[in-house]
């Protein structure tokens, strides 16, 4: 029961209230909640009774002065704990900086939702929508992890609206990301046919398979001989490529990027005979760099052993990009959404693209989908005019 009292001051008599809250698990004394500066009995009745309800229900938050820094840097630690991957934590904290930059020294239960709305409409004059969601995204799993942890009794992040972009004539008719997100079938050809003539050791496989699995890049690079089924022409995934600094000793390999990435696919028999015929070539580089080599098995390796990094195999793209007729912003990653409308131009049902390409979620799958070739769209507007051909003359003649 909290004891109501009143208090003499310059501005005349206020009320005040003090309540048991518990006892201290390090001193054992005991804790207790004053309030004073109310102006009638009445008043500091209600503020008392409001308190040991919400103290009784649980609902109550100590006052803290742990800062949006000291709870990042707690969560971290949290957050690591719970399996999360180098990269995916390493990206959290870089989308963290733009929140610690405006509130890292403010205590967490003064950050207000307006401050923070303020903040996130700032950010969006500078980002992408998407790097902003991003960044939303982060700062909201720190304030639950807060709320979790009763440090905080409202989300700040909570129902925040994030920006829109609007979309004028002009984007739509200089938008070209659609077309640069893959190459043709024609396209495909070409650049495969000049890394043939003038690629560097292992990048015709490198590339024709990335082509004909639709592998992540860093799946690929973590790919090892043992990977290879060259009798039911299979290929395992179940690793990928880390390496932030591109020191190509300094890497790491991880689990890939979701349960459903763990895969086998089958591949192609161009792709069993190439490997066969690369085997042969890395023996060589093994017993001419034998003092140096660091077998590990990997099937895309330096001369010293180690896995390519990802940044090697991005350079030597586009090298052979500079060699073609190809005027689009093709990166390994373009290979993957390559693979897949090649697929939907074979016919392929949308559930095996799905597994194939290790999608946990169809939308993904759907959303490249949606990115058709040219070719399919030409051949979806002939069939309509076969199948309107004589109707199409009446409205003529």
């Amino acid at each position: 029961m909290a004891r109501i009292y009143k208090k003499k001051t310059k501005k005349g008599i206020k009320w005040g209230f003090r309540a048991y809250i518990g006892t201290d698990p390090v001193t054992g004394k005991d804790i207790r909640k004053a309030k004073e500066g109310f102006l009638t009995q009445k008043d500091a009745k209600l503020a008392a009774a409001l308190f040991e309800r919400q103290f009784h229900n649980g609902e109550y938050i100590q006052p803290s002065k742990i800062t949006f820094n000291d709870l990042c840097s707690e969560w971290e630690r949290h957050y690591h704990s719970q399996g999360a991957k180098d990269s995916r934590l390493r990206a959290r904290k870089i989308a963290l900086k733009h929140i610690l930059n405006e509130f890292g020294k403010v205590p967490i239960q003064k950050i207000t939702k307006k401050a923070y709305q303020d903040n996130i409409d700032q950010l969006a004059i500078k980002f992408s929508i998407n790097y902003v969601s991003s960044i939303h995204t982060s700062a909201n799993m720190v304030f639950q992890y807060a709320q979790e942890n009763k440090l905080i009794k409202d989300i700040p992040t909570k129902d925040i609206k994030l920006p829109k972009k609007k979309e004028t004539v002009e984007d739509l008719e200089n938008d070209n990301s659609i077309v640069e997100k893959y190459l043709e079938k024609e396209e495909l050809e070409e650049l495969l046919r000049v890394t043939k003539n003038e690629g560097l050791e292992g990048d015709l496989l490198a590339f024709t398979m990335l082509a004909y699995t639709g592998l992540r890049v860093g799946e690929l690079v973590a790919l090892k001989w043992n990977d290879v089924d060259f009798d039911n022409h299979t290929l395992r995934v179940i690793r990928t490529y880390y390496n932030p600094t591109n020191n190509k000793q300094k890497y790491q390999l991880l689990t890939p990027k979701t349960k459903t990435s763990r895969r086998t696919i089958s591949i192609d028999e161009l792709l069993i005979n190439m490997l066969r015929i690369y085997i042969k070539e890395q023996d060589k580089i093994k017993k001419d760099n034998k003092p140096f080599y660091h077998d590990d098995g990997f099937i895309f390796a330096t001369n010293e052993g180690y896995p390519k990094t990802i940044k090697a195999i991005s350079i030597r793209l586009q090298r052979l990009l500079k060699k073609t007729n190809i005027d689009k912003a093709i990166t390994p990653h373009s290979f993957r959404h390559t693979h897949t409308s090649l697929l939907i131009e074979a016919g392929v049902h949308i559930k095996e693209i799905q597994e194939r390409l290790g999608h946990a979620d169809i939308k993904t799958t759907m959303d490249i989908y949606a990115h058709m070739t040219k070719n399919i769209k030409k051949e979806a507007s002939i069939k309509f005019s076969n199948l309107m051909e004589i109707t199409s003359k009446k409205l003529i003649n």
